[in-house]
């Protein structure tokens, strides 16, 4: 469901930078819509899409090499307002007569910036001479500007380390703005979209909902619609946006996988039953799912089977509920970008099970809402819908549940292992009043047993890893720093009261370069 032109765009170009989608978290966050499109996005549905700006996003190929990923060289020729970023900088410099090469002097981390040119992007940032601490990643540089082109900034290794041509209005950074280590980053970003794309028309979760409300009556008509409801904000948002539309031509369906956590299903019924009075129905699928992830271990096959599955319970319920062509789901835009390649340098990381994992041949058609929305987003249009804070701050919980969290074969007895630990995991958390203080607390079930002692016997049980990490968006994530008694008292739990663990283990790693979920 993309916006009309109500709002202002601006185009991300995607030439698979590790940073791409923070940049269009950057843009969101100036009240700016932003959208993510592969590097070779065609000129026609450019011109269709009418962004106010372009940016294109680094990546990790040399523009010189053949076969390097380009774009149109038309595209300088619009008279849109461009940003190239990294290689996007250096792409610019090779299309449009300059030269790049490979640096002597490689530059990665916290490099100082001096400023040469005052003004343009770096206006109320800084004048010609003062310097600040930006991020660099680059083994290339350019070494000669095409015509028409100044420097605006230079590093002691980089001496076009911004660019700019203020007539064509196309400016040029070799470090990465978008990243929090970039000192005055997001001043340069807003410098961009609003002094020099002009941006005026922004874009907030009340015209978001306007918006997306003409854009559901238009296409659902008097259809009816079914939405798949996990209890989550995301699908319960979905549901209520829909209910708000169309009334009684929507029927929520909660479908118990039996990969949730403990008490989860019957909290989703009271919540829509007893607190917004929208009829619900139940679908017990516990067998039939458990059979279908029989001896898998795959990750991505995981993922897959559950998608289908989902949807062979909702098309086998629309039957009976009659007249339905539409189903409706809570994805986002992250799920969105990760289960996406653009078959070029960046990699689809994973499929999600509403996105990558669903079949190919659906009698259902799609409704997602949400798909231009990052989580926090979702979070304040759940505000204004009127839901209440409890469901707007649940935690994130992936749409193939427990399964993902189970690493290798998933089955009933390794479920119940990983629910008794999770439970101890929520309740420490609320108990010290950090539940809402963090993205996503969980733990996982690793798939190895190790040796240990209880009482004077020897154990061979399994082990528990516990993750807990602080985000924004889910788009980039930082392992939480959590006091080393409450670790303690986690793990001791874990092991006394949990059948079968004898070792507890904590994930100190963030993102990137590794995933929230460990699958």
């Amino acid at each position: 469901m993309s916006p009309s032109s109500n709002f202002d765009k601006i185009l991300i170009l995607d030439f698979g930078s590790q940073y791409t989608q923070l940049i269009a978290r950057r843009v969101r966050e100036c009240r700016i819509y932003s959208e993510i499109q592969p590097y070779d996005f065609p000129l026609e549905r450019i011109k269709t899409l009418s962004p106010q700006g372009i940016i294109l996003s680094g990546g990790p190929s040399s523009v010189y090499e053949l076969g390097a990923p380009s774009c149109d060289q038309r595209l300088f020729d619009m008279g849109i307002p461009i940003l190239g970023i990294c290689y996007g900088m250096q792409l610019i410099g090779e299309l449009l007569g300059g030269e790049v090469a490979h640096s002597e002097k490689r530059e990665y981390g916290k490099i100082r910036l001096t400023i040469d040119r005052g003004g343009s992007l770096f206006k109320g940032v800084g004048r010609k001479g003062d310097s600040f601490q930006v991020w660099m990643s680059h083994g290339d540089q350019i070494r000669r500007l095409p015509r028409g082109f100044h420097a605006l900034a230079h590093s002691s290794h980089t001496p076009f380390a911004a660019i700019g041509d203020s007539k064509r209005k196309i400016y040029g950074l070799q470090f990465h703005p978008e990243v929090v280590h970039t000192l005055h980053g997001i001043d340069i970003l807003r410098n961009f979209l609003f002094h020099v794309c002009g941006c005026q028309r922004l874009w907030d979760m009340r015209s978001f909902l306007e918006e997306a409300t003409l854009q559901l009556k238009k296409r659902i008509g008097s259809g009816r619609v079914i939405c798949g409801l996990s209890g989550g904000v995301d699908s319960t948002v979905v549901a209520l946006l829909l209910h708000r539309v169309i009334g009684d031509h929507l029927k929520c369906i909660f479908v118990n996988n039996g990969l949730l956590r403990r008490n989860e299903a019957s909290q989703v019924v009271e919540l829509f039953t007893q607190h917004f009075h929208i009829p619900l129905i139940y679908v017990d699928a516990e067998k039939r799912f458990l059979k279908r992830l029989k001896g898998v271990t795959d990750p991505e096959e995981k993922r897959k089977r559950i998608g289908r599955e989902f949807i062979a319970v909702f098309e086998k319920e629309a039957r009976k509920i009659g007249g339905v062509k539409f189903l409706a789901q809570g994805t986002l835009y992250p799920d969105v970008i990760e289960s996406t390649s653009w078959k070029g340098p960046s990699a689809m990381i994973k499929s999600h099970h509403n996105v990558g994992g669903l079949p190919e041949k659906m009698r259902l058609k799609l409704v997602e809402p949400l798909r231009e929305l990052f989580k926090d987003e979702v979070r304040a249009l759940g505000r204004e819908l009127g839901l209440p804070r409890e469901v707007i701050q649940r935690q994130p919980f992936p749409g193939p549940g427990l399964a993902v969290r189970i690493i290798g074969e998933v089955d009933q007895e390794r479920l119940e292992i990983l629910r008794d630990a999770d439970a101890i995991v929520m309740e420490e958390m609320k108990k010290n009043d950090l539940l809402d203080r963090v993205w996503q607390c969980f733990a996982v079930l690793l798939p190895i047993k190790t040796v240990g002692v209880m009482g004077d016997f020897r154990t061979y049980e399994h082990v528990v890893a516990l993750r807990i990490v602080e985000s924004q968006d889910g788009m980039t994530a930082d392992w939480v720093k959590l006091d080393h008694r409450i670790l303690e008292q986690m793990a001791n739990r874990i092991i006394n009261e949990v059948r079968k663990v004898n070792r507890v283990v904590y994930d100190i790693s963030s993102k990137p370069p590794s995933t929230i979920e460990w699958e």
